[in-house]
């Protein structure tokens, strides 16, 4: 018989605002202490400390403008933001800082959430929608140097770049990014080249978020529509459908597999969040706890799995924190 839908573990309030992003940081100083990072739409990152369910510090660096996306660079003590106020904020949070070190001005109007890619000690790729709408931007930090402008063909008519995905097969291979578009596209770029591979109509509607699995070479993404797209790419390296699930109510916000790739969640307009098996999208549990738009979903990587967590953040000002599926 299958397991009923269980509650959450606790809940964090004191946000004061809509959460539109999360991220989990495990490997700070104390081991044992996961912190989870969020960014609402009144411009503030609350750092929390999930042993005491309270907010250690909050970050103010976006000029209460809202903050659409939280990373840990590497430790736990850099951080990077990006918030409505067209800026993308590198923090130092160590020995108890909350400031702001460097920004890059992004001049985007849109809400796509950057992408970053370890690529060496202390050297990352930054993914970003740049000032020309349909254009992508490429960006090494901490240097801030240019890398690359990603440009479709004229007359492509793609839109905006809506969420981007920068990923590469091993460590040391070319970086490659993953970009979903305004027009439903799913288009995979080479940097180095600065052209697009492949191109797959994915959805009818905007590509609202995706991720990818870079080991099984397979992805997935869901837009205001009832359908969920998983696509793979061939040794070409050419995108193609690989099935399609429908849902039950339209509209999703965010979706994320979880570091081990087993399970993925997604965070629905509906107000739910959805847990689905990663190997056949076999849907295993719907979590109803939310009283508004989910806007965001984040796993914990605790190296112990048993201690694994799924935060989801939505537009009723609350982060529910829940233990799932732990076993698997």
């Amino acid at each position: 018989m299958a397991r009923p839908p269980p509650d959450p573990q606790f809940v964090l309030r004191g946000t004061g605002a809509a959460v539109h992003t999360l991220h989990f940081s495990c490997g700070g100083q104390e081991l044992d202490v996961p912190t989870l990072f969020s960014g609402s739409e009144n411009g503030l990152i609350h750092v929390w400390n999930l042993k005491s369910h309270r907010v250690d510090r909050a970050l103010d660096g976006h000029g209460r403008k809202s903050v659409y996306c939280v990373e840990t660079m590497g430790t736990g003590d850099k951080l990077l933001s990006q918030g409505r106020d067209q800026r993308i904020c590198l923090w130092d949070l160590a020995e108890g800082r909350t400031s702001v070190t460097d920004f890059v001005f992004t001049e985007n109007v849109g809400f796509c959430r950057c992408s970053l890619l370890q690529v060496a000690q202390g050297r990352w790729l930054m993914a970003m929608a740049s000032k020309a709408l349909e254009e992508v931007q490429v960006l090494e930090l901490p240097s801030k140097t240019s890398v690359c402008t990603l440009k479709p063909e004229v007359g492509a008519k793609l839109g905006m770049p809506m969420c981007l995905k920068l990923w590469q097969l091993s460590s040391g291979s070319q970086p490659l990014l993953l970009a979903g578009y305004e027009d439903g596209s799913v288009v995979l770029w080479n940097l180095s080249m600065a052209k697009a591979l492949s191109q797959l109509g994915c959805h009818q509607e905007p590509v609202m978020s995706l991720d990818f699995d870079a080991e099984k070479v397979k992805g997935i993404s869901g837009s205001s529509e009832k359908v969920l797209s998983i696509w793979s790419l061939n040794e070409q390296q050419n995108l193609q459908v690989y099935k399609t699930h429908n849902l039950v109510n339209a509209g999703i916000s965010d979706i994320t597999l979880r570091p081990d790739r087993k399970i993925l969640a997604t965070a629905g307009w509906d107000h739910r969040i959805r847990i689905f098996g990663w190997k056949k999208l076999k849907p295993l549990a719907v979590l109803d706890y939310h009283t508004a738009t989910v806007h965001c979903v984040s796993f914990s990587d605790h190296k112990n799995l048993s201690e694994r967590l799924l935060a989801a953040g939505s537009k009723d000002h609350r982060i529910s924190i829940w233990s799932i599926y732990t076993d698997t």
